[in-house]
């Protein structure tokens, strides 16, 4: 019942509640990054959704565009600018993704959408995380987020597919506002994000 029908009223009903009463803040940093960003305050990307299926995530902007002489993007840390550095540190940047939520494409709790590129490079266990929604936040973020391997992630990930419950989403939602709060179990650097996924081998 609840991983049918109820979860969806859930995530609508939080989602709704949080983009109220974060309305202020969603204006402001749209404001502050549209400026540093030199227009670009939003960020999008083809993720793989439910089963695989592809959709766009939207999230703030926080590196700019910034290339070499060769036309190349420069690294992910040469591009962040401290103004996006403070939003990911509050995750601020994800707020967005509310959007997304209310859409359908997404749901407040699950395993967090990777890029499509790694969907070839799962194995049978790994490909489990694709059979409910993709998240905001889920198991392994509260779990670790970016201090954890792979395949610990993978597991966790596992691990929700087969145990979803309001009680499970609820207290993954009350951990997640607790670590947002402590800014706590992200990179040391808070610059480079969690190495690419190469597979298993």
């Amino acid at each position: 019942m609840y991983r049918f029908f109820l979860k969806r009223i859930f995530d609508l009903f939080i989602a709704l509640l949080v983009l109220i009463l974060t309305s202020p803040l969603v204006l402001v940093t749209y404001i502050i990054l549209k400026i540093v960003n030199n227009g670009d305050a939003f960020f999008f990307q083809q993720r793989p959704g439910l089963h695989g299926k592809p959709f766009f995530i939207v999230k703030f902007k926080t590196m700019r565009d910034a290339r070499d002489k060769n036309g190349r993007l420069l690294p992910d840390k040469d591009r962040l600018t401290a103004v996006g550095k403070l939003v990911r540190k509050l995750s601020i940047d994800e707020l967005p993704q509310l959007l997304n939520v209310m859409k359908g494409d997404m749901s407040l709790i699950g395993p967090r959408p990777l890029l499509m590129d790694y969907l070839p490079l799962y194995s049978d266990f790994q490909k489990r995380r694709n059979e409910v929604k993709p998240g905001i936040t889920g198991w392994a973020q509260v779990n670790g987020r970016n201090s954890i391997s792979w395949e610990q992630k993978f597991a966790l990930d596992v691990w929700y597919v087969d145990n979803m419950s309001l009680a499970v989403d609820f207290n993954i939602l009350i951990m997640t506002v607790l670590k947002v709060l402590k800014a706590s179990d992200i990179n040391s650097s808070n610059e480079v994000p969690m190495p690419r996924f190469t597979g298993n081998n």
